[in-house]
């Protein structure tokens, strides 16, 4: 992920070790029946794509993630990285990534 400062210098957050980079999808604000919640409620998403991923995880067979993918992680041990104001970056434990989203061949 790559954001410009004031002084225009780019800045990028690479995981490392077994973690990944993630963006996570908007709470909702809707139910599936079409009911708008008020500002006070919102339903938990723990969903989001994959922005970097660290080396080691991607030189790694047993995870066949890869940059993009909508995944569903557990939040338990998600680091959030104050990096934009409009968006929810996390560093996630390879760990947490508990599916991936494939569209069926």
């Amino acid at each position: 992920m790559v954001a410009q400062d004031s002084k225009n210098k780019l800045e990028t957050v690479e995981p490392v070790g077994d973690r990944v980079l993630i963006r996570k999808d908007e709470d909702k604000k809707k139910t599936k029946g079409g009911i708008e919640l008020p500002d006070s409620v919102e339903i938990p998403v723990l969903t989001g794509r994959i922005v970097a991923i660290s080396a080691q995880v991607e030189n790694d067979d047993d995870f066949p993630i890869r940059q993009y993918d909508r995944i569903l992680f557990n939040p338990k041990h998600a680091i959030p990285v104050d990096f934009e104001a409009d968006n929810q970056l996390f560093v996630v434990p390879v760990e947490d990534v508990v599916a991936v989203f494939r569209k069926a061949k």
